[in-house]
């Protein structure tokens, strides 16, 4: 399974990470910011101190975590199948 391995706080809520299949670049979460817990963010120091959690997702302190597969798939282009062979999205079942 493809796990980040390093994440850095970039300017104007963009993140640059990197996952063990050498895939690396940036993400913009402007999108997110200043909604709901993301809110946080507010302070530029709380962005800043984004880091890995033990799980590999990509975290800010103890409330703020995001999926490194959405992260992954965002960053690459890649579908949901392509990511975990075997799934099927609802509207192939439909």
């Amino acid at each position: 399974m493809v796990r980040p391995t390093d994440v850095t706080a970039l300017e104007d809520y963009r993140i640059w990470i990197r996952y063990s299949d050498g895939s690396a670049g940036e993400v913009d979460l402007a999108h997110l910011a200043g909604r709901g817990v993301f809110s946080a963010w507010n302070d530029p120091q709380c962005f800043e101190d984004v880091r890995l959690g033990p799980a590999g997702a990509v975290a800010w302190g103890e409330e703020i975590e995001l999926c490194p597969d959405a992260l992954y798939m965002e960053l690459t282009g890649k579908r949901l199948e392509e990511v975990f062979p075997g799934v099927t999205s609802q509207a192939e079942r439909a």
